[in-house]
C-alpha cells in the first residue's frame, strides 16, 4: 500500500523561516537586544560563555542522577540545550549531538503555534515526540522544553531530549519492524503544555504514560527531563542577577556569532570543490530485501557548504525514513566534530553557513505518514554516514585541517530490544545499547579508536556487563572485541565487537527480542583513500543449546560452535522469543580504513595479529604480511622480506597483471 497524504498535515511541517525582527509572538513578548548592542568585554564573554557550557553539563548530569533508565544513566543516549528567545541553539552538551539538530525547529513551532493557545508563559514546559516538528529525530526521543521568563519577557529556552525505551506501537520498544507507516508506530505528539506554571499536569502526563508498556519508567524519565530543565533555569536565573540580561544575551549572540565567523574563515581555507558520496541501507522493513541510498554532493564555496541530496531514493514503507530533522541530524555531528572541534558548539551560527538542497518525499526528508520508527540510526545515520565521507575528502586537501578528517566511523545500530518479564516479577523492555562501543574511523595520522563508540555522542558509554545482568533478565557469555571488524587500511578503522548472551532467571522462562540491524548486505563503514571497508553486520541466534549443561559443568563456551544447537544467520529485521536454552550474538561494526592496507608497516600488521584486532588470514590475504616466527613472547614477527615479494605479487594481481617470475605464490 502506498504512502498516503493526511490532509492537514501540513500544519506539522516546519517552513524553516526564522523569527527575525519579530517582538511579539502571539501573546508572548521576547527579550531582544539591538543590533548595534555594544560589544561585551573579552572577559566577561569568556566567563559567561564557559558558565552557558557549564549549564548544558549541569543539565545532563541531573537528568543522569534522576533517570531510572540505562540508555540515560549509563549510555548517555540524551542531549541537552540553550536556546535564545527565537530558538536559535546557542549551545550544545557533549551527549547525543544528534538530538541537538533540531531545537531550534521546535522552538519555532512552539512559539507559532502555542503562544495564543494554550499560552507560553513563566514555568511552563512542553513535550514532544514529533520529529515533523523538530526535537528529535523519531518518536522515541522525547523533548521537553522550557521557555525562561525575566521580567515578563521570553528570554530563552532549555531543553532535554532522551531515548525512551518504549512509547506504544505494534512492537515492544516501539520498534516496529514490520510497519508500513507511522500508523504502526508510536504516534507522534506535537508540543503540549506538560507543565503549567510550574505544575506538572496530569491530564498531559496520563495521556502520555498511557501509551508505554512500562508506564513508571517513562514517568521518572519525564520527571529527570522537567527537574533538568529546573536546574537550568536556577543556574540561568543567577547567571542573570549577576551580569544582567543584555549582557548574557549578548555572550549568547556572540557565541553563534564567533561560531560562524571561526567556521567561515576555516571554510576559505579550504580549496573550492565538490565531493560526493552515497549511503546503502538493506532492508526498509521486515522481509523488505532491497536496497535503499541516499546521495550527496557537498559542494564547498568560498565560506559556504551546499549538501544537494538530489538522487536520493523516494520515502520507502517500512521504518527507516526520516523527517528534515534527521536529515539535520545526520549533518550536525559531523560538523562539530570534524569542522568546529575547536569552535564552540553552536549550531545556531554553525547552521548560518551551511545550506541543504533536499526533495520533500525522499528517504531522509519524509513526508507524514511514513514509518520513522527506526530514523535516528537508518536514514539519519546513513546521511551521517555519506556526510562523513564528504567532509574529510574535503578536509584531506588541507595539511593541517586533515587531522580532523575520519573515515566513517561506526556505519550502523545493531539494535537488540529485549522485553518481557524480569528476574523481580515486573514487566520491562530495554534497548541493549552494547553496540554503541562501536569502531572509530581511522585518521590521517592513526588507527580508529578500537570499540571507541559513536562520533555522534562524544560522552556515549555502554553499561557495565553486570549492570545490564542486574537490570534485565540476561547472562552473558561473552563481550568481547572482534578480530578484523575494523575496515582495513594504511591506518586501520577501529574494530567493533560482539555480544553473546541467554536468557537468565525470568519467571516467564523466556525474553522476547526484536532485532533491527541493517549493513548485513552492504557494508556499512566505507573507508577514504584507498581504505577498506568495516566488515559488515553479523547476528546469529542459536536455538536449542546445552550452554546451561556446559555451565552446570564449570565450562564457559567461548565460540558459536561451541554452543551446539541450531545456529541461524539473521536478517536485518526479526522479532521472536528467546526460549530458556535459546542463545542471541550480535556482532556490530567497526570503523573505516584509510589509505592502501598494503601500505601499513608490516611489524603495525604483526602488532595487531598478537593483539587479537586482525586475524592471520587477514594479515596475509589483505595486508600481505608474511608472518615469521614466533618470538619469546609468544607473538609473531613479521618476515619482510617475504612481505615485500608478496605485496608485490598483490600489487600485480591488482592491475589485472601477471606476477614476475619468482614472486611470492
Amino acid at each position: 500500500m502506498p504512502v498516503i497524504p493526511i490532509a492537514g498535515s501540513e500544519r506539522f511541517a516546519q517552513s524553516g523561516q526564522p523569527l527575525d525582527g519579530i517582538d511579539t509572538v502571539g501573546d508572548v513578548t521576547l527579550h531582544r537586544i539591538p543590533a548595534d548592542a555594544a560589544e561585551v568585554d573579552p572577559l566577561t564573554y569568556e566567563v559567561v560563555r564557559h558558565r552557558l557550557v557549564a549549564i548544558t553539563d549541569d543539565m545532563g548530569d541531573a537528568v543522569k542522577r534522576m533517570s531510572g533508565s540505562v540508555v540515560v544513566t549509563d549510555c548517555n543516549d540524551f542531549g541537552t540545550g540553550i536556546m535564545d528567545e527565537v530558538g536559535e541553539t546557542v549551545q550544545v552538551g557533549l551527549y547525543n549531538t544528534q538530538l541537538g539538530s533540531a531545537l531550534d525547529m521546535a522552538v519555532r513551532w512552539t512559539l507559532r503555534n502555542r503562544s495564543a493557545n494554550p499560552g507560553i508563559g513563566p514555568g511552563d514546559q512542553f513535550l514532544l515526540n514529533d520529529p515533523w516538528v523538530g526535537g528529535g529525530l523519531h518518536q522515541n526521543d522525547v523533548t521537553v522544553l522550557a521557555p525562561l521568563f525575566h521580567d515578563g519577557r521570553l528570554f530563552c529556552w532549555t531543553s532535554v531530549v532522551a531515548h525512551q525505551v518504549d512509547l506504544g506501537g505494534v512492537s515492544p520498544g516501539s520498534w516496529s519492524i514490520s510497519g508500513r507507516d507511522v500508523f504502526a508506530e508510536s504516534l507522534p505528539i506535537p508540543p503540549v503544555k506538560i507543565v503549567d506554571g510550574g505544575r506538572l499536569r496530569a491530564d498531559i502526563e496520563d495521556m502520555y504514560l498511557r501509551r508505554s508498556r512500562v508506564p513508571k519508567l517513562i514517568g521518572l524519565d519525564l520527571r529527570a527531563k522537567i527537574g533538568a530543565n529546573n536546574v537550568a533555569h536556577d543556574r540561568l536565573t543567577a547567571l542573570l542577577g549577576s551580569y544582567g540580561p543584555d549582557t548574557v544575551k549578548a555572550v549568547m549572540k556572540k557565541m553563534m556569532n564567533d561560531a560562524e565567523a571561526r567556521l567561515r574563515a576555516k571554510l576559505r581555507e579550504l580549496p573550492d570543490g565538490t565531493w560526493s558520496a552515497v549511503a546503502h541501507q538493506d532492508g526498509a522493513r521486515a522481509g523488505d530485501r532491497d536496497i535503499h541510498k541516499i546521495v550527496v554532493a557537498m559542494t564547498k564555496r568560498d565560506d559556504r557548504l551546499i549538501f544537494d541530496f538530489t538522487g536520493t531514493d523516494p520515502q520507502v514503507e517500512g521504518i527507516i525514513n526520516c523527517t528534515f530533522a534527521g536529515l539535520r541530524g545526520g549533518l550536525l555531528p559531523i560538523l562539530l566534530t570534524m569542522l568546529c572541534p575547536d569552535i564552540s558548539w553552536s549550531p545556531g551560527g554553525i547552521f548560518r553557513c551551511v545550506d541543504i538542497i533536499s526533495e520533500p518525499g525522499t528517504i531522509n526528508n519524509c513526508t507524514f505518514p511514513a514509518g520513522i520508527g527506526k530514523a535516528s540510526v537508518n536514514s539519519a545515520w546513513a546521511t551521517q554516514n555519506a556526510v562523513s565521507e564528504t567532509v574529510a575528502a574535503m578536509l584531506g586537501t588541507h595539511p593541517e585541517l586533515s587531522r580532523s578528517a575520519m573515515s566513517v566511523c561506526q556505519g550502523t545500530f545493531d539494535l537488540a530490544l529485549l522485553a518481557g518479564v524480569d528476574q523481580r516479577g515486573g514487566g520491562f523492555a530495554t534497548m541493549l545499547c552494547d553496540s554503541m562501543a562501536g569502531g572509530m574511523g581511522a585518521k590521517m595520522d592513526g588507527d580508529g579508536v578500537d570499540t571507541g563508540g559513536q562520533n555522534c555522542i562524544p560522552m556515549g558509554r555502554i553499561a557495565d556487563v553486570e549492570i545490564n545482568e542486574f537490570s534485565f533478565p540476561m547472562l552473558y557469555l561473552w563481550r568481547r572485541e572482534e578480530a578484523d571488524s575494523g575496515g582495513p587500511g594504511r591506518w586501520r578503522g577501529g574494530v567493533g565487537a560482539s555480544s553473546c548472551f541467554i536468557p537468565y532467571d525470568s519467571p516467564a522462562g523466556e525474553v522476547h527480542l526484536v532485532v533491527s540491524a541493517n549493513g548485513k548486505a552492504v557494508p556499512q563503514s566505507p573507508g577514504i583513500y584507498g581504505g577498506y571497508p568495516a566488515a559488515t553486520q553479523w547476528d546469529v541466534l542459536i536455538r536449542d543449546t546445552d550452554v546451561r549443561d556446559q555451565l552446570a559443568a564449570g565450562r564457559i563456551p567461548q565460540s558459536i560452535e561451541e554452543l551446539g544447537g541450531r545456529p541461524d544467520t539473521l536478517p536485518p529485521h526479526l522479532e521472536t522469543d528467546l526460549a530458556a536454552d535459546d542463545v542471541y550474538f550480535t556482532h556490530w561494526q567497526g570503523g573505516g580504513g584509510m589509505g592502501d592496507p598494503l601500505q601499513r608497516e608490516p611489524e603495525r600488521v604483526a602488532a595487531d595479529v598478537a593483539a587479537g584486532k586482525v586475524s592471520q588470514r587477514a594479515a596475509r590475504d589483505v595486508y600481505g604480511v608474511v608472518l615469521g616466527d614466533v618470538g619469546a613472547d609468544g607473538t609473531h614477527t613479521a618476515d619482510v622480506a617475504a612481505t615485500e615479494a608478496l605485496r608485490h605479487r598483490l600489487r600485480h594481481q591488482r592491475a589485472g597483471l601477471t606476477p614476475p617470475e619468482g614472486a611470492d605464490t
